[in-house]
């Protein structure tokens, strides 16, 4: 049922890329054109895969966000930048302060030496921050602000998908986060003054905080220190949102990339899914016709299933398998009929007879005449009754031989049990019988019984055809991988016309004086055993070595292979 030419290992067959068989049904191809090459609608397969393979990618996304690795690095990283830029300018104000002890105007004696406002301003701070310097008081000496103070730029490169699904984000966040925000922003100077006390015990002071907006700012406190002595404070305040910014940047790269590959994603799933679901699909409706023909008895014909075996992959092998059972199957349909064909053909016969002898005893007169008409009856019923047992005992092997469990046996002992049990029977009709066995046993795997009624049936044969005077020999010989039974005979012999059809049910050849006496199902039967078996057997006439194939022959010979 498979095809032997196939595609070379490397070539992959994808969608629709077989070529469907001439003899593939119309409506098959009528459905696969109103289907087309994706039809996620009709096909659960499809979506399934498509579904299976996005979700994978959207666990992987929703962890980046969730973890959100590059927000708590930024953090740290502008956490630790604006400690160094406070501790910086603190620097600028502790090299200038007069030394202890002396005397120096100044706007501010709490920075002996300094003015206060005019160096900050001389100092550089980042853009977007705020920089106050507090006395040790915690009054307010000076303040400065970097460029852009307080303001963050939009981040560049944001598009409508991205936009929606930043929203979509940030109100997941704002769920799982239990709905909480921060309370209204301070200005900058109150979140400054709030860390002075705490710089003015000597440590600097950092603080991260989320305002009602979602927005997150920075402050810090470093002390001014001259020796040990605490003489203020420099606070420096980050923009709102400013960490935030750059976070949305970097997930909008994310999103976009995102975007990219779930395009990706739905094109290489439909694309498989058509190498799959497509395919399956044209099984399945095959299968289907045929089911809904048969339900409808509407011309059922024959199911045709589409040939895939061109395809290196499991769907090949379905369909390899499909159409090989659907093609046995037809060959038991046809088998089955056939036999039910016969079984009438054979019945009718003796049933002609029966009612021509019944027709004819009635106008009988003489009492011979009715004694041989009764003779006729009889022989006619044995035969229906024998017929009928044998059409039985046929009708019911194919089930027998799948429900009986196969186990190791001694072929040889078997042989012996059957000869001894027939060697009788054949010298008392004058018949010589010769059994030629090897010693050691001859192990196989099958049925027993059953094989034993193939060699019954084979050695009857035999000497049933045999004369007085005859002979029918039986030898077995181990032949690499296969047991080689024979059985010999050295009677008439086969009508070459005969050679090919003689294992065919209700065939029979016989002498005129055994007519009626067989059904000519048993070699039928015999090979159906054999075959079941994995074994093979054929008849031939045995001929003198350097004649013709035109000399009468010798006699017959038999010979059954089974596998070891």
């Amino acid at each position: 049922m498979r095809d032997t030419d196939r595609p070379p290992a490397d070539e992959v067959v994808l969608g629709e890329d077989w070529v469907s068989p001439d003899h593939a049904e119309a409506e098959v191809r009528r459905s696969r054109e109103r289907r087309g090459l994706f039809a996620l609608n009709r096909s659960p397969l499809a979506r399934k895969i498509i579904t299976f393979n996005l979700i994978g990618l959207l666990i992987l996304v929703a962890g980046v966000f969730y973890l959100n690795p590059f927000r708590d690095s930024l953090v740290v990283q502008r956490e630790a930048g604006l400690a160094a830029e406070a501790e910086l300018v603190a620097d600028v104000f502790e090299v200038q302060i007069a030394p202890a002890g002396e005397t120096v105007a100044t706007p501010d004696a709490t920075l002996p030496g300094i003015d206060a406002q005019r160096t900050l301003e001389g100092v550089s701070i980042s853009g977007g921050a705020e920089a106050f310097v507090f006395g040790a008081d915690q009054g307010l000496l000076a303040a400065a602000a970097g460029p852009a103070a307080g303001r963050v730029q939009a981040p560049e490169g944001s598009t409508l998908i991205t936009d929606f699904l930043n929203a979509i984000w940030d109100g997941l966040s704002y769920v799982m986060g239990s709905g909480s925000r921060g309370g209204e922003r301070l200005p900058a100077e109150e979140q400054a003054r709030a860390l002075v006390s705490d710089a003015l015990t000597g440590e600097t002071v950092l603080r991260t905080g989320i305002d009602a907006e979602g927005g997150t700012s920075f402050a810090v406190a470093t002390p001014i220190l001259r020796g040990d002595e605490v003489l203020g404070a420099v606070a420096l305040v980050s923009a709102s949102g400013e960490i935030d910014a750059l976070v949305r940047s970097e997930r909008e790269q994310v999103l976009q990339m995102f975007v990219i590959a779930i395009l990706v994603s739905i094109g290489l799933s439909l694309v498989l899914a058509s190498t799959i679901a497509n395919p399956l699909s044209d099984l399945a409706a095959a299968a289907e016709l045929g089911r809904d023909r048969q339900t409808r008895n509407i011309s059922p014909g024959r199911v045709r299933i589409p040939d895939l075996s061109g395809r290196p992959d499991e769907i090949g092998r379905l369909s390899a398998a499909l159409r090989g059972m659907v093609a046995a199957l037809y060959d038991r349909i046809d088998a089955n009929e056939q036999f039910a064909a016969d079984v009438a053909h054979e019945i009718k016969n003796p049933l002609a007879s029966l009612r021509s002898a019944v027709g004819t005893l009635r106008l009988a007169k003489r009492d011979d005449q009715r004694a041989r008409l009764c003779d006729v009856i009889e022989h006619d019923v044995r035969r229906l009754d024998r017929l009928v047992s044998d059409i039985s005992n046929a009708s019911r092997l194919d089930s027998e031989l799948v429900k009986e469990e196969e186990e190791a046996f001694d072929l040889v002992r078997m042989l012996n049990a059957v000869c001894e049990h027939h060697a009788q029977a054949a010298r008392e009709k004058g018949v010589e019988f010769i059994t030629d066995m090897p010693r050691a046993p001859m192990m196989i795997y099958g049925l027993e019984a059953r094989l034993a009624q193939v060699f019954v049936n084979l050695v009857t044969n035999a000497v049933s055809f045999c004369e007085e005077g005859d002979a029918v020999r039986v030898w077995a010989r181990r032949r690499e991988n296969r047991v080689l039974v024979v059985v010999e005979d050295t009677g008439p012999g086969i009508p070459e016309q005969a050679l090919t059809k003689i294992f065919n049910r209700f065939y029979s050849e016989r002498p005129p004086g055994q007519f009626g006496d067989h059904s000519g199902l048993g070699l039928a039967i015999s090979k159906q055993i054999v075959e079941a078996h994995g074994g093979v057997i054929w008849a031939e006439n045995i001929r003198p070595t350097d004649a013709d194939l035109t000399s009468e022959p010798l006699g017959a010979r038999f010979v059954v292979g089974l596998p070891v």
